[in-house]
């Protein structure tokens, strides 16, 4: 007895432990409400401790209400309704507290077909976490319709424009007009970009093509192309330190990342913008800073949201998307991105990427 004692305390002291591993919050009752167990992300929701709830019964210390007050427990009545039942689907309850959480729970029977209702797993997520992932999404909608509305306006009118008055129009301003269709169009494209870039990001399916990359080389041909559109050349100044090491990156989401990066110090900053390439213990650190206003200490841990704009960024265009997607694509690739304030009193962003092999590229 004393054998089957100590291992029973065993199996019971490995379950405790199992479903303090669990992310989310989980209750289990007997089919009568009686509360088993709590685990400590459950306790952590509620703000009621494991000990207090254990032995009690569930409406007296997990009172669920639906959103017109009904008692949930009273709803889901595990010794009623059908013996195929197994389970209630998750919905957004509250507490007498006001903290909103999703809720389901799995009717345990035992024979498991048709059997009488043993025990109640009840489930329990953050419903703050749900509202701002729903927030972000109707953001996200509201972006997009947003900043698709100009462009394709403008493409509509001036190709309707063309159509219906091609003979009117000098050959000059048939070109300009479509220029600024081609432009628009080019716009279109870069918003559908981002979108499946945060898509993928935020599943976890953006892929890394790894490949020898020159990045100084990458940083020189940017710089070039700003140039060539338009920009003066000492606006720009490039840094490389010695003995960089052999880097394997995805050459386009480098691209990518330095170009967000440059976009955003010319668009919101000011005088020079500075890349620096230096070698790091592990890897490369790359730094791109201007002279601008910069950003404030406690705005620092906001940038790489999305949608976040600081300063008059509203005015000046732009998604919100950029430094989201910069963060995702350094991230893909083991690295790590800060912010902060630069020598020269503007922003500077640093990201480092770890030092790659051909074996690990292939991974």
């Amino acid at each position: 007895m004393h054998g089957a004692d100590t291992d029973g305390r065993v199996v019971a002291a490995a379950c405790t432990i199992a479903i303090d591993d669990l992310p989310d919050g989980l209750i289990v009752t007997d089919r009568y409400g009686c509360v088993l167990a709590v685990n400590r992300a459950a306790s952590r929701l509620t703000g009621v401790a494991m000990e207090r709830a254990v032995g009690r019964h569930m409406n007296d210390v997990f009172p669920f209400r639906d959103h017109d007050g009904r008692d949930w427990w009273k709803a889901l009545d595990p010794e009623g309704g059908l013996r195929t039942r197994s389970r209630a689907p998750e919905r957004p309850l509250h507490l007498p507290g006001g903290q909103e959480l999703y809720v389901a729970a799995r009717l345990v029977r035992e024979p498991e077909r048709a059997g009488e209702v043993e025990r109640v797993t009840i489930t329990l997520r953050d419903g703050g976490a749900r509202a701002r992932l729903e927030r972000s999404r109707a953001d996200l909608v509201s972006t997009v319709a947003h900043e698709l509305r100009s462009p394709l306006t403008s493409v509509k009118g001036f190709t309707a424009t063309l159509l219906a008055k091609w003979t009117r129009f000098t050959d000059e301003q048939k070109r300009v007009m479509l220029e600024t269709v081609n432009n628009d169009a080019d716009r279109v494209t870069r918003l559908i970009t981002e979108l499946l870039d945060v898509s993928r990001i935020e599943s976890g399916r953006l892929e890394v093509r790894r490949q020898v990359v020159d990045v100084p080389a990458r940083a020189h041909r940017l710089i070039a192309g700003r140039v060539a559109a338009g920009e003066p050349e000492d606006r720009f100044r490039l840094i490389v330190g010695d003995n960089l090491p052999e880097m394997w990156l995805d050459q386009d989401k480098v691209d990518q990342i330095l170009g967000n990066l440059v976009e955003n110090a010319l668009r919101h900053g000011r005088g020079t913008v500075t890349i620096e390439i230096e070698s790091v213990g592990w890897g490369v650190a790359v730094s791109v800073r201007d002279e601008g206003e910069g950003i404030e200490p406690e705005l620092a841990p906001r940038v790489f949201r999305q949608f976040w704009r600081g300063g008059n960024s509203r005015r000046r265009g732009g998604t919100g998307l950029g430094l989201f997607i910069v963060k995702g694509l350094v991230e893909a690739h083991g690295g790590t991105i800060t912010v902060q304030r630069a020598p020269e009193g503007g922003a500077e962003f640093r990201f480092t990427v770890p030092t790659g092999t051909p074996d690990f590229a292939s991974v």
